[in-house]
């Protein structure tokens, strides 16, 4: 199974002029350049006077010895010239992102060790000059806003389709964009860029080849937060990809659902609408000069993992999926979600993703999430206030499969016919988008002067912070903000039903940070 194929001593010695170019370090035969030059190095049991103090293991924790194994340690090294690193234009590292960039169809690949946050934020700090406007949707990932925060990025916002018997936001159609583009025209300005959320969380997908289309001919380059279809050209039942349908900029958690560590992710281009060494000097501000090369090798062995066998490799796993999604929808008190749930015309939702319905059960999502992980051994990837998400990858197995929905026959079993006044659900009719409006663009709001205030007080102050459920990341308050009864309504709800707050200087929300006037 796995990629590397060993050479003899020999044999590698003998190939001088890739001894060469790895500074002297003959690598292993595989297709995977980076992973080869780490073995090719640790083999030589080198006298180690740099970072980092494990030592190749030798100092390091028994504890994390135990928890990791002995190896993990070999090949978390230090920079090494012949290794290459995230700013070098050489070497096995560029090799290998010059291999992904042809298995992932883009013009040029980035790797990236710190999430597809990083990607978001270097995609729009290369587009978006201090006062430029930003058009993204009201549910674009918190990096987003941070993204403003750095370059100075004014926000256009687009609201999406809100479904509040799912507590789901869908996508955005090309027409909301173009009003976007066009409102910005009339008011004297131009989009600097357009940032598009596909798919979500839920999997849900814009299409993107009509928005590229659009913004395009106003000439406006369309970034794409893919990071949960980094997947999607690996079979022929998924989504096409946001670079199969013009998109200038894409970022995609290549963990997600691909095997590459948690953390690591791609940042692709295509075409020439924006500056790559723009892009790269934004890399360089936001990514570590100490890069993990653990993290690097996992995406460098992920892609040699989907060049054996691109178009197949997550057959399996959409089979369960579907075998899941029909028998969890046929479970009493138990829906599964779907386009129809939402009247834009989205053309299609990842078949890997399945969104189940758990309200009428009388329970939270959040409630559901913690019986199936504590009382069932389950664990799904998201929980919100009416449903779960649950993610199929090439290493789901049939057995779990089966524990999945043997799980939720069980809740279904003993929470469906309970009495409805213990309901923990509720109306469902609070939306978290609802009337918001900007007084402040992130930047100055993330700057200004700020105070600390009641919750009862803030009412129709403007947000100092921003404020989020998490997962999945996605802002109810951005700075900036003026602070709405609907905010606040949803907010609360969340947290009384069980939601993480992120991002708010007191998580109990009894208090907020405001901006002074």
């Amino acid at each position: 199974q796995d990629t590397c194929v060993y050479q003899t001593k020999q044999q590698a010695t003998a190939e001088s002029t890739e001894g060469d170019r790895y500074g002297g370090v003959a690598p292993y035969a595989t297709n995977a350049p980076l992973v080869s030059a780490l073995m090719a190095f640790a083999e030589r049991d080198p006298a180690c006077f740099c970072f980092p103090g494990h030592n190749g293991g030798k100092a390091a924790s028994a504890m994390l010895t135990r928890l990791f194994g002995p190896d993990v340690f070999t090949y978390d090294s230090t920079p090494l010239p012949w290794l290459g690193n995230l700013f070098s234009s050489k070497g096995p590292l560029t090799d290998a992102q010059e291999l992904a960039a042809e298995v992932f169809g883009s013009s040029e690949t980035w790797f990236l060790v710190g999430g597809s946050s990083c990607g978001v934020m270097a995609s729009i700090m290369a587009t978006c000059s201090p006062g430029d406007f930003l058009v993204l949707p009201r549910n674009a990932h918190v990096s987003a806003t941070h993204a403003m925060v750095l370059s100075g990025a004014i926000p256009k916002y687009i609201t999406p389709e809100y479904s509040s018997l799912w507590d789901v936001a869908g996508g955005v159609t090309a027409s909301q964009v173009e009003t976007a583009i066009e409102e910005l025209k009339e008011a004297g300005k131009q989009a600097a860029a357009v940032l598009i959320t596909s798919p979500t969380y839920q999997g849900i997908c814009c299409k993107i080849d009509e928005i590229t289309k659009l913004c395009h001919s106003h000439g406006v380059p369309v970034i794409v937060d893919e990071a949960h279809g980094a997947h999607f050209k690996f079979h022929p039942r998924l989504p096409k990809t946001a670079l199969e349908q013009g998109a200038d900029l894409v970022v995609q958690s290549t963990h997600k659902v691909l095997s590459s560590l948690s953390q690591s992710s791609m940042l692709h281009t295509s075409g020439h609408r924006v500056d790559r060494e723009r892009v790269r000097r934004c890399l360089e501000a936001l990514q570590s000069t100490s890069a993990s090369y653990l993290l690097l090798a996992s995406l460098d062995a992920t892609r040699a993992q989907l060049s054996e066998n691109p178009g197949a490799i997550l057959g399996k796993a959409t089979e369960m999926a579907d075998l899941a999604r029909l028998r969890i929808g046929r479970i009493p008190g138990l829906s599964i979600l779907d386009a129809s749930s939402f009247s834009s015309d989205f053309p299609s939702m990842d078949p890997l993703r399945v969104t189940v319905g758990v309200s009428r059960l009388g329970l939270t999502g959040f409630k559901v999430n913690e019986l199936l992980c504590e009382e069932h051994g389950v664990v799904p990837e998201l929980a919100g206030m009416r449903s779960v998400t649950l993610v199929f990858n090439w290493g789901t197995s049939m057995e779990h499969t089966e524990r999945l929905i043997t799980a939720l026959s069980h809740l279904s079993t003993r929470f469906l016919d309970e009495n409805q006044s213990q309901n923990q659900v509720g109306s469902g009719v609070i939306t978290p988008f609802a009337g918001f409006s900007r007084e402040l663009s992130p930047r100055e709001a993330f700057f200004a002067e700020k105070r600390n205030v009641d919750i009862r007080e803030s009412l129709g102050e403007i947000c100092g912070e921003v404020i989020c459920t998490f997962p999945p990341g996605v802002p109810v308050l951005n700075p900036g903000e003026v602070i709405t009864r609907e905010a606040l309504d949803y907010l609360q709800d969340a947290r009384t039903k069980g939601a993480v707050i992120m991002g708010a200087a007191d998580p109990r929300l009894s208090s907020m940070i405001v901006c002074s006037e």
